[in-house]
């Protein structure tokens, strides 16, 4: 039963469990099983990178022959030494996910590269509400898109919640009137710098008065020596990510658990020392690899029927600042794996990265919309309608087709 899977995930039985909206139990008891093909019980999982990935550190073009030049020190391979994986001869993977690099090649990871949402300015707030609402302009809704994909599904008979969310509050991504399960692990890491920049970012927008309380109390954290407490070391980053996938994995294979997930990571605003072979975010990424091999070991007796999307609010620039950092930037990847998934590539249209090809002089061009793919793995994976799509799940979003071919 999903209660005992829940104290198993959390190792702590005295964590709770709710649903997210009104008529929570009652509507619980009410949520209807999915209605799909003999043998199909399809899961989904998205996994959101809070503070913005830089998606040419991670999936470098190594090919281009502009890259090394326009990155400098931040060119993964600057130092004449290789430290990428073999992807198609283009691209290739940063080292610090052989795990992912492993499925590529099984042909059940592929990779988006050049994609962004609608959103074009500089915001983490804004970017990530746009990620998470489905809408093309931020502040426009207070339900997300995958709280209206479950709310669209396909039905059978009654039986079980479809949605949960692994944080310690409901994102905006799974608010919505479908109730859904959240379930917190008992040690989740407490908020780091990246979230408090982007709190603050909110205040300001919101409450200049409070913004400049927050931000007195930030200071005197500092001084305090609390923002070096926050830091995690490299085993205690990975153990963290990877208890957040496991308990998810344990609840998604609950007969009677929910079928589609939303979990985040946080971290990823690298701004200054960005570290992508060997510091800060070369340690986010073996953290990320240890959290997605982990889910799809805790996924494969369903593993065949998963797809996992792993998505950011928007990409860095494509040099590197004076602090050996990247700042807010537009277009970055996406990760589709799974069983379900037809991998073993990349998707780019390439916009290169010739200054005149750059996004505002500073940015690898999106090409690819975010919401395209999204759209194809809905379709093709839980079977929602083009029209509910483009209406329901991403308003305002007719002109954007699906992409097909991203499953088996």
């Amino acid at each position: 039963m999903i209660g005992d899977a829940l104290k198993s995930a959390s190792l702590c039985p005295s964590r709770r469990v709710f649903l997210a909206s009104a008529g929570a139990f009652i509507a619980w008891a009410g949520i209807p099983r999915l209605a799909y093909a003999a043998g199909r019980d399809p899961r989904f999982v998205v996994v959101l990178l809070r503070g913005a990935m830089d998606g040419l550190a991670v999936v470098p073009p190594v090919g281009d022959p502009d890259y090394r030049t326009l990155r400098g020190d931040l060119a993964i391979g600057a130092d004449g030494r290789e430290r990428t994986l073999p992807l198609d001869g283009f691209f290739g993977l940063n080292d610090a996910l052989p795990g992912l690099h492993a499925r590529y090649h099984a042909r059940e990871a592929l990779i988006v590269h050049a994609a962004a949402t609608p959103y074009r300015e500089r915001s983490h707030f804004d970017g990530q509400d746009v990620l998470e609402s489905g809408f093309p302009g931020p502040r426009a809704s207070r339900s997300g898109w995958l709280n209206r994909a479950v709310a669209a599904l396909p039905v059978a008979e009654p039986i079980r919640p479809n949605g949960l969310a692994v944080s310690p509050t409901v994102p905006l991504i799974l608010q919505g009137a479908a109730p859904v399960v959240s379930w917190t692990p008992p040690t989740l890491r407490p908020a780091g710098a990246t979230t408090a920049e982007r709190v603050a970012e909110l205040y300001r927008l919101l409450d200049p008065e409070l913004a400049r309380i927050f931000a007195a109390g930030m200071g005197m954290d500092a001084l305090a020596g609390m923002e070096g407490a926050r830091r995690s070391t490299p085993n205690g980053l990975l153990a963290s990510f990877q208890e957040v996938a496991a308990g998810s994995a344990r609840l998604l294979t609950e007969p009677d658990g929910p079928r589609i997930a939303a979990l985040s990571y946080d971290g990823w605003d690298t701004h200054a020392n960005e570290g992508a072979e060997s510091g800060r975010l070369a340690g986010l990424l073996g953290a990320l690899d240890g959290a997605l091999e982990t889910l799809a070991e805790g996924l494969q007796p369903v593993w065949r029927d998963t797809v996992v999307v792993v998505v950011t609010e928007f990409g860095r620039t494509a040099r590197a600042n004076g602090s050996d950092g990247t700042d807010h930037g537009t277009a970055t990847v996406a990760l589709l794996l799974g069983g379900a998934v037809a991998g073993g590539r990349v998707i780019a249209d390439w916009p290169g990265l010739k200054p005149a090809q750059l996004y505002e002089d500073r940015d690898l061009a999106p090409t690819t919309d975010l919401r395209a793919i999204l759209k194809g793995v809905l379709r093709d994976h839980l079977g929602l309608s083009e029209r509910a799509l483009a209406t329901e799940i991403f308003p305002d979003s007719l002109a954007i087709r699906p992409v097909d071919g991203l499953l088996v």
